[in-house]
């Protein structure tokens, strides 16, 4: 079924069949969402789209409508988009004859709450059971990757365009929106009513890969697509800095999206800083809570140099790239740092993009590299004074905090461990494990050690959380994470006592999953550094409804609950923006 649009009408995303996806016709069939959970869903013998949440939950429908705004082209040009639209779906067809691998399959990567909703204005008063605590002014939101289009062949959920949550507390009362950021790729595939650029994990595979790369950059040629200001989606961080909502993906610069009054979300602009950063940035930069000032790395994946450092003062100036030697492209998500220090990890996961000659994916495991973390002056200029200290056989997708150890000369850093390393983005039948870690770099002896901070019997998947921000750089006694299980969902968080290796748990409930936890301080004064509360958004998979907890993080008791009227897809990381910050926005 495919629906036809004219300019300026209301359209639907193309549809495609159960067929078309290499599927059985069994009407019932698993789906092990971003890799292994299952889900049950019901297929229909009819034009289907994975774009309906599953059958059991009755009369609901994520169903995307798009507006479109029909692209203004000559004639070379439109005989160039048949053909090239014509090459494109064989390559399809072509994809479609062999099974999709777990980690690129749509049915697997964007079912159940992890499938996408439309956009949702401003709803006020919302229904709120407890009491809100009177500290929490502001608006907390958080970023996921949410596709505006039915993919057509292979995707990962990391694929997704970015939209942002937010939820607006203002004395006790509170308020729901979720909007997409506004992207350049965004933008113009909703203009062309159809999903144009490739997706950078799920369709970047073997020779199938090359030929989209080439298709899309064939359509630059023509003028059917520019490329020239990016291609990013956003989906995946936030940062609060220099009076703006930053919301970030490693692939492309940071987009402002505006908070209004009301509590709704509004994509300013693709923010360059004023013209000063003219690379892509990690969703991942680090706001030092004493200086103000941003830190930050990028990386390429296919030319020198791969990774590139570089720092933002409090008023957003920045300063000159400091190039950073390593020897392939290497995935660079996160880093930490200190007080004077930043900690940049050069780990197993590799870009390679020979590989795909090869009928295989970029992403890389490289099981003889040595993972290794360099310790490099916040201020330097270069990287004469960088020292690096191998940690054989480290992969941490997240580094939670780090900080100096003066008295002993070294490093610490907490992060979880992973592995597989490439468990995310290649498939594989090894069960993925997430150990929360103390990694101590000794810079006097350029040696390093390794220990799982939680015993043996109490260990769980961490993955996704934080500290106390008001610490970041400094030593912290507690981590906020959450409880990955079963994988890739998570069923509550986990309160750590770094130090001790303590945990104290706090579950969602049956059948009701989160993602992850943020710690808002109560005072920025307090001396108490769990002095505060965790929101978290929830979504109950039975009642197929979302909500809000808000729990006291000296007790890990329940404060407040407040009811969504949208569902939330599970997602990625968030940020809160207290009420002053509201007032004073650019």
């Amino acid at each position: 079924m495919a629906i036809v649009a004219t300019s300026n009408s209301w359209v639907k995303p193309k549809f495609y069949t159960p067929s078309s996806l290499g599927t059985s016709n069994s009407l019932l069939f698993n789906i092990r969402c971003s890799l292994q959970t299952q889900v049950p869903h019901k297929q229909s013998s009819t034009a289907t789209t994975i774009y309906q949440t599953p059958a059991p939950i009755p009369n609901i429908s994520t169903t995307l409508i798009i507006r479109k705004d029909g692209p203004q082209w000559n004639l070379i040009q439109r005989a160039a988009a048949m053909a090239l639209d014509a090459v494109e779906t064989a390559l399809t067809a072509h994809e479609l004859e062999h099974p999709l691998p777990k980690t690129a399959d749509p049915r697997i990567q964007i079912a159940g709450n992890f499938s996408p909703v439309t956009e949702h204005p401003v709803c006020d008063k919302l229904p709120v059971y407890g009491k809100i605590p009177a500290s929490i002014q502001g608006v907390y939101v958080r970023n996921g990757a949410n596709p505006l289009f039915e993919p057509l062949a292979g995707h990962h959920f990391f694929d997704g365009d970015g939209m942002i949550h937010s939820v607006k507390f203002n004395n006790g009362s509170a308020s729901y929106a979720c909007r997409f950021t506004e992207t350049h790729r965004l933008v113009q595939e909703r203009a062309l009513a159809r999903p144009i650029f490739p997706k950078a994990i799920g369709e970047l595979h073997g020779h199938s890969g090359i030929a989209r790369l080439l298709l899309f950059y064939a359509r630059g040629l023509c003028g059917l697509v520019d490329h020239s200001q990016g291609t990013g989606v956003a989906n995946a961080g936030l940062v609060y800095f220099n009076n703006r909502l930053l919301a970030m993906s490693e692939d492309d610069l940071p987009y402002h999206v505006s908070v209004t009054p009301s509590g709704d979300l509004k994509t300013v602009e693709r923010y360059n800083f004023n013209g000063q950063l003219k690379s892509t940035m990690i969703a991942h930069p680090k706001l030092d809570p004493v200086s103000g000032e941003l830190f930050a790395l990028s990386y390429d994946v296919i030319q020198k140099p791969y990774l590139k450092y570089f720092r933002f003062s409090k008023h957003g100036e920045k300063s000159d790239d400091v190039e950073i030697p390593v020897t392939e492209p290497t995935m660079m998500h996160d880093f930490a740092i200190t007080e004077r220090f930043v900690i940049v990890p050069d780990q197993q996961v590799v870009f390679r993009m020979s590989e795909m000659i090869q009928g295989g994916s970029p992403v890389v495991y490289e099981k003889d590299k040595v993972s290794r973390f360099g310790v490099l002056d916040k201020y330097s200029k270069d990287v004469s004074d960088m020292k690096w200290v191998e940690v054989p056989d480290c992969f941490c997708f997240h580094l939670w905090n780090a900080w100096e150890d003066t008295e002993n000369d070294e490093i610490v850093i907490i992060g979880s461990c992973m592995t597989p390393p490439d468990s995310i983005f290649n498939e594989c039948e090894e069960g993925l494990k997430s150990i929360l870690s103390e990694i101590r770099l000794n810079l006097r002896t350029g040696k390093s050690t390794r220990r799982p901070i939680i015993s043996e019997e109490d260990q769980v998947n961490l993955e996704a959380g934080m500290v106390n921000r008001n610490k970041l750089g400094r030593k912290t006694r507690y981590a906020y994470l959450a409880i990955a299980e079963p994988w890739p969902k998570v069923s509550g968080f986990a309160k750590v006592n770094l130090l001790s290796g303590e945990i104290n748990k706090y579950f969602y409930g049956d059948e009701k999953y989160g993602g992850e936890p943020l710690f808002l301080p109560r005072d920025s004064n307090s001396e108490a550094e769990d002095d505060g509360y965790i929101l978290s958004f929830v979504h109950d998979e039975k009642e197929w409804k979302s909500e809000l907890h808000i729990v006291n993080a000296m007790t890990m008791e329940l404060e407040a609950i407040v009811k969504l009227p949208s569902r939330v897809p599970y997602g990625f990381h968030g940020t809160f923006i207290n009420a002053k910050d509201l007032a004073d926005q650019a």
